[in-house]
C-alpha cells in the first residue's frame, strides 16, 4: 500500500530532518542554498540505499521467504531502536563548524544507513520497490529542506522529537509486516 510507503518513507527521513534542523540552527537567517544542498544530498542518499538492501534481499530472497516477516520486523524495530537511543544523546551537528559539501556527504551517508536495512524489506510491501525509493527521496527532501528552514527559525528543540517519532513509525511497521505474515 501507498500508505505504508509514506510511512516508511517519513520514518526514514526524521533522522535527516533532525540534522537538518541542527544543520539551520547554526545559520542566523534561512540559507536556501544549504537548504536546498541538504535536501538533495540527504533526499538522493536516501533513495539510493534502500536499493542496496532491495537488491541483497533479492538474492537471497528464496532462501529467506519462510521468516522474511521475522527479519523485516526484526531490522525495522533495531532500526527504530537506534534512533529512539540517538534521540536521547547529544547532536553530532553541534560538532560541525563548516557546512561544507563534504560535511553534507558524510551526514547523508551517516542518516542514510538505516534505509538501505530498511531496503531489505521493500519486497515485504505491496507496492514496487523503486517507486518506493523515489517517494523516499522525495520525502525526505521535502523534510531535510523544511528541517533547515525551522531550525534557522529556532525549532531546535525538535530534533529529539522527530528521532523518536521516526524511530516508533518504523518500529510499529515492522510490527505491521510481522503481524500480517502471522495472521494472514
Amino acid at each position: 500500500m501507498i500508505a505504508e510507503v509514506l510511512l516508511l518513507a517519513f520514518a526514514l527521513a526524521m533522522d535527516a530532518f533532525a540534522v537538518s534542523i541542527g544543520l539551520g540552527v547554526k545559520r542566523k537567517e534561512f540559507d536556501k542554498v544549504l537548504a536546498f544542498k541538504a535536501a538533495l544530498f540527504f533526499g538522493f542518499f536516501q533513495a539510493l540505499m534502500p536499493l542496496f538492501g532491495h537488491l541483497a534481499s533479492l538474492g537471497v530472497g528464496t532462501l529467506i521467504e519462510s521468516f522474511d516477516h521475522w527479519i523485516a520486523f526484526l531490522l525495522l524495530s533495531l532500526i527504530g531502536g537506534k534512533m529512539l537511543y540517538e534521540s536521547f544523546g547529544e547532536n553530532t551537528e553541534d560538532e560541525i563548524s563548516i557546512i561544507s559539501n563534504k560535511v553534507l556527504f558524510i551526514l547523508a551517508i551517516a542518516t542514510s544507513i538505516d534505509a538501505m536495512a530498511a531496503g531489505f524489506t521493500l519486497n515485504l510491501l505491496d507496492i514496487n520497490p523503486y517507486l518506493s525509493m523515489f517517494i523516499i527521496g522525495i520525502v525526505t527532501f521535502l523534510f531535510s529542506f523544511v528541517g533547515v528552514y525551522m531550525g534557522s527559525k529556532g525549532g531546535s528543540f525538535l530534533e529529539d522529537k522527530a528521532e523518536k517519532l521516526g524511530g516508533i513509525v518504523l518500529i510499529c511497521i515492522g510490527l505491521k509486516i510481522l503481524l500480517e505474515h502471522l495472521y494472514s
